[in-house]
């Protein structure tokens, strides 16, 4: 069971704050960070709210200075004397915007992905339609599992992280119908030999490692599919990009309180 530092919501049009609702299943957006340290850090902060901000005009969810409002309730609910390490959600409807903080887990090493047949709705997009992924993570000790989410019979993404796949050194990532993650997209950045290719569950047997990639997850290299047979057999892509990773942790800025 999942348990939380902090679960807050406010209606949109005036900040004044309500009971609390999670928000998952409706129309609208939300964003996961990490957040760390006393005197706190969030990786790629600027990018994650930028983000946010440009797929709620997608949604139509829109108020004058919402990019400040966010702020202020951040600033009102994060703490300098707080040691975090935690998953920070912000989720936003047409009425409500909703903030919470869970532990983060670290992934272990024996990792297992479960592949299971679902799509998610406009996946190019972090909406809230998550509830039906939401049902099979609930049930699995997530520093240790996530399910692979297979459409067609094609493996696009996990239900908390972009995937690459790696052949002889060479770096996969799925073609299209999946959303890019700020994460997966710092390492497009450092990284710039990534192919575009299907990915085929029948296929996956020819790929040497598989990682997972995410704001929860950071860099997880996945150690067996038991369904299909599939291990591990190398871990050098995996200590690569966990090399740009640390990277980009020790270079995060303290979070400006206003």
């Amino acid at each position: 069971m999942v348990t939380f530092l902090l679960k807050k919501s406010y209606r949109l049009k005036d900040l004044k704050e309500i009971d609390f609702k999670d928000l998952w299943g409706d129309h609208g957006i939300f964003t996961t960070m990490w957040i760390f340290g006393k005197s706190p850090k969030i990786l790629f902060f600027k990018n994650h709210l930028s983000n946010l901000l440009k797929s709620l005009r997608k949604y139509k969810i829109s108020k004058k200075f919402i990019k400040r409002d966010i702020l202020n309730i951040l600033n009102k609910n994060l703490s300098k004397k707080k040691n975090y390490n935690h998953l920070l959600r912000i989720a936003l409807n047409k009425n409500t915007i909703s903030i919470s903080l869970r532990k983060r887990l670290v992934p272990k090493l024996n990792f297992n992905l479960k592949l299971v047949n679902l799509r998610r709705e406009k996946p190019q997009y972090k909406n809230l339609k998550y509830k039906k992924i939401l049902s099979y993570l609930s049930k699995m000790d997530n520093s240790k599992s996530d399910i692979g989410l297979v459409f067609k019979d094609k493996l696009y993404e996990t239900g908390t992280s972009n995937l690459l796949f790696i052949r002889n050194d060479k770096i996969y990532t799925p073609k299209k119908d999946y959303y890019e993650g700020i994460t997966y997209k710092f390492f497009k950045s450092k990284v710039k030999n990534i192919l575009k290719e299907e990915i085929f569950v029948n296929e996956l047997k020819k790929f040497d490692e598989i990682l997972l990639i995410g704001s929860g997850k950071g860099v997880t290299s996945v150690k067996s599919i038991k369904q299909i047979g599939w291990r591990r057999k190398k871990l050098k892509q995996y200590k690569v990009f966990s090399k740009y990773y640390r990277s980009a942790i020790n270079n995060c800025n303290l979070y400006k309180f206003k």
